[in-house]
């Protein structure tokens, strides 16, 4: 009943990204969810993939409410009357616990993607990542605050 379910979503899926539910339409996202869903039955079906998707779902929950957060930080800096006195920048390294390529690059998206921060650039051994913060109120907060956040979620979903 579960694979009936999916291919009906996915024919609907199928149906509105392409903006027509005629019938022939409806079909045709009904095969193609069906081959979909054919192909990739055991990489759903393991438990271990269950457990990637939470991790992953985990992880962009995180980003988007470190995005909001973050977002309404840099408004309370910008709509301050003495900017020069609200903005602390400051570029910190911080050291890398995750080591692949992909880790890394998606650490250093995800912290330049939020407002107020910008990697700058990766030492060449790939222990250290320099940040440039709008706003460096606390150095050693701001590690944690990585290490413990991104960094910690990143290495669950690649472990």
């Amino acid at each position: 009943m579960n694979t009936v379910f999916l291919v009906v979503v996915l024919a609907l899926v199928w149906a509105g990204i392409s903006g027509s539910f005629s019938g022939l339409n409806l079909l045709l996202g009904g095969v193609v969810g069906g081959v979909a869903v054919l192909v990739l039955r055991e990489a759903f079906a393991s438990p271990k993939a269950l457990r990637r998707i939470r991790r992953v779902i985990s992880l962009a929950a995180l980003f988007l409410y470190e995005l909001v957060v973050s977002a309404v930080r840099v408004a309370i800096v910008v709509m301050r009357p003495d900017l020069s006195s609200a903005v602390r920048p400051a570029i910190i390294a911080v050291p890398l616990t995750v080591k692949s390529d992909a880790e890394i690059t998606l650490l250093a998206n995800m912290i330049t993607l939020t407002p107020g921060t910008l990697s700058v650039d990766v030492a060449a051994d790939k222990s250290v990542l320099y940040v440039h913060a709008l706003d460096m109120a606390d150095k050693e907060a701001m590690i944690a605050d990585i290490a413990n956040g991104f960094e910690k979620k990143i290495q669950e979903v690649f472990e």
